[in-house]
């Protein structure tokens, strides 16, 4: 689960995940297009969140074919259910906390 987030946390792999999320299997090139950064970063980018398991390449010809792996995403999701409950909890006590000081 690490890997999962550690990868997410930088913006531009959130965005190229969310992008193939949308937009389905890319060609690493129309990635590249989509950013104000450099292709050689988007190509970094793309391999962070290729050893992560969030994404998978194809060769087709010259090209490189993106496509988000659905079984990571479901990876972070289920952790995120999970954990709702202590987020839930704990907001609710902070709520709780601001009330009484504001007594």
């Amino acid at each position: 689960m690490s890997d999962l987030f550690s990868a997410l946390s930088d913006p531009y792999r959130l965005n190229i995940v969310e992008t193939l999320m949308k937009n389905g299997e890319t060609p690493a090139g129309e990635i590249s297009d989509m950013f104000d950064i450099s292709g050689p970063a988007v190509s970094r980018h793309l391999s962070v969140l290729l050893k992560a398991g969030l994404v998978s390449r194809k060769i087709a010809g010259k090209q490189r074919l993106y496509t988000v792996q659905p079984s990571a995403i479901r990876q972070v999701s289920e952790w995120t259910m999970d954990h709702r409950a202590f987020w839930e909890d704990s907001l609710d006590r902070i709520e709780a906390a601001l009330r009484e000081d504001m007594k």
